[in-house]
């Protein structure tokens, strides 16, 4: 390692999430220290757009104003043709429109300020979503929402990827920036060594992985979870049946070439059960760690192949 290899960390809270950076770098500090002050507004600007609890986002205007066709941000327009490209990859799984079913299980705020005492839970029943497309328009920069959105189960994944995209157009090439556990691992770290990430859960024992120039991502339900009226809900909504919450699994982590796609997978995973997120984890050879509630840990074959420790 060169002596002159030196890191700068920042850490914050955006996106309802605590955000952490970390540059390995040759530079001058105060370079690297401006540019994670400005990696750090990025990121503000971002929750400006796509926050559906903040009621002067670029989201919250469409949600307000269905119907019409809207000028979006460059970034908005991204994540909405993303969107649809997941929504038919995941044959459905992923589908921007469960906000409405968020609501009704009492997801109204950020969780860090909502109270799970007061929560009031409405009857989750609704007709089947149908085909996204033909509620979610896109012509030329304008969007039309024929349905409300909430693209909070990308728009992590794809602020984490802009931001190192942003980094490595600076000539930065080892970092890890941290949403979260939405998380881009590009290089090495300053000891010249693969990025180590531990994975929580795994009864009586650690499970860390060595990434370099790789994304990882975790859906979970370990923290976003609660009970009203004898009945269990969570945060993870099935766009094929509303008004199921599946609770056999504890988290499913996903390792991927970008944080976008190592996102949805393990929400997809996750939604579709210990037994057939494991099939479709092998047929689809995606690196993935399934985790039960008794700590018990599956990993696939692909992702055995990285340097891990247990």
């Amino acid at each position: 390692m060169p002596k002159s290899q030196e890191k700068a960390e920042l850490e914050f809270k955006a996106l309802g999430t605590d955000i952490y950076f970390q540059l390995v770098f040759e530079k001058e500090a105060l370079d690297a220290k401006k540019d994670l002050a400005d990696l750090q507004a990025f990121y503000l600007l971002q929750e400006k757009i796509f926050s559906r609890f903040d009621v002067e986002s670029e989201l919250s205007f469409l949600n307000a104003n269905l119907g019409k066709f809207h000028p979006v941000s460059a970034d908005f327009l991204q994540v909405a043709k993303k969107s649809l490209d997941y929504n038919q990859m995941t044959r459905g799984l992923f589908d921007p429109r469960i906000i409405e079913t968020l609501e009704k299980i009492g997801y109204q705020k950020d969780f860090k300020t909502l109270d799970l005492a007061d929560i009031e839970i409405e009857d989750t029943k609704r007709e089947t979503l149908g085909e996204l497309e033909k509620d979610l328009i896109i012509k030329d920069d304008k969007i039309k929402f024929l349905q409300r959105m909430d693209f909070s189960g990308i728009a992590k994944g794809y602020i984490t990827d802009r931001a190192g995209a942003i980094l490595q157009a600076k000539k930065y090439t080892n970092f890890l920036l941290d949403s979260g556990g939405d998380m881009l691992a590009s290089g090495m770290n300053q000891e010249s060594a693969t990025w180590k990430i531990d994975i929580e859960g795994v009864a009586e024992r650690r499970l860390l992985l060595g990434l370099k120039n790789e994304a990882i991502a975790t859906s979970g339900i370990g923290k976003r979870k609660w009970e009203s009226g004898g009945k269990r809900f969570h945060h993870l909504i099935n766009p094929r049946d509303l008004e199921k919450f599946s609770f056999d699994l504890q988290s499913v982590t996903v390792v991927a070439s970008n944080v976008t796609e190592a996102d949805i997978w393990a929400k997809v995973l996750f939604l579709m059960g210990k037994e057939n997120g494991q099939k479709l984890a092998q047929e689809k050879e995606l690196k993935s760690i399934f985790l039960d509630y008794r700590g018990n840990a599956w990993i696939s074959s692909e992702l055995k192949r990285n340097n891990f420790e247990l």
